[in-house]
């Protein structure tokens, strides 16, 4: 009996080893998949003169020269500013209208509210790759080729349907009970939206401005296609030109600006992960 035990106990620990072992292993592999592109990345940014490929060197000086270069020899600091304001817009329409949506489809009832939530996952379910065309078409009865203001209009447009869909789950988790007490103490429809159920959800509002500001950084495709001249560019579009001659590629000039890209984003993520928490604990106090 107490051998019995014994190799049940072995047996339980020898699992446990193996499942750790395989966690660990698994953990390991996965960072060196995110940080050996990153180290490379980093590299070449900060290496002197121009760098002919992308390879781990760490026999390197340091120095600022590429991202001084960067700016006073390409349009990169155009194509950064029109990103951000792209990418600004953007986030302001496209959180603003999404959690409208989101609270009007979770607390009230309207023709055709069943039916055009279905609506807005058909619509998901179309690549944007496949509305190229019709971008392009449209672009050109409005001539909005290289306006700005059409991208924003695409990627607003866009991060609608999913993004409401999203934000009327989380409004859905907030409890009715809430928005009745208000409203027998006098409260109003808007009182009760913004006082007793929008701090409540804030943790999900700052993930949909983090994704919405994130997209125009990223996106090549729909920029590409529809951005011709080059002081129109966004930085994603851009970046690619210094990579686009095999002849003559600026891997350095690549490299320093893909790092200046990710730090818009990183600010934002620090600026707005304290909401992800304070969201859960304030609100619903009727004031």
């Amino acid at each position: 009996m107490i051998w019995r035990m014994y190799k049940m106990n072995s047996s339980v620990k020898f699992k446990r080893f193996i499942n750790h072992s395989l966690t660990y292993l698994y953990l390991v592999v996965l960072s060196i998949i995110i940080l050996y592109p990153l180290l490379i990345t980093i590299m070449s940014a900060f290496k002197t003169g121009n760098v002919v490929a992308f390879k781990l060197d760490t026999d390197i000086n340091f120095s600022l020269e590429n991202f001084s270069r960067l700016f006073s020899e390409t349009l990169y600091g155009t194509w950064y500013f029109n990103t951000i304001i792209i990418a600004v817009l953007t986030m302001i329409v496209q959180t603003s209208i999404v959690v409208l949506a989101g609270y009007a489809y979770s607390r009230y009832n309207f023709i055709a509210r069943k039916q055009s939530l279905v609506f807005f996952l058909i619509i998901q379910m179309v690549p944007t790759i496949a509305a190229l065309t019709a971008f392009f078409v449209m672009a050109l009865m409005l001539n909005a080729l290289n306006q700005s203001w059409f991208l924003i209009f695409l990627y607003v447009g866009g991060g609608i349907p999913m993004n409401a869909w999203l934000m009327k789950g989380y409004f859905d988790t907030v409890p009715m009970s809430l928005d009745e007490s208000a409203k027998l103490d006098g409260a109003g429809h808007f009182r009760r939206f913004w006082q007793i159920v929008l701090p409540l959800v804030r943790p999900m509002i700052a993930v949909q401005a983090l994704w919405a500001f994130m997209g125009p950084f990223g996106d090549y495709i729909l920029s590409s296609f529809l951005l011709r001249e080059k002081e129109f560019y966004t930085v994603a579009v851009g970046l690619r030109t210094f990579v686009s001659d095999v002849k003559n590629q600026k891997i350095a000039f690549f490299a320093a600006g893909a790092i200046l890209t990710a730090l818009p984003i990183c600010i934002l993520f620090f600026f707005l992960q304290k909401n992800f928490v304070s969201g859960l604990t304030s609100g619903g106090d009727k004031g």
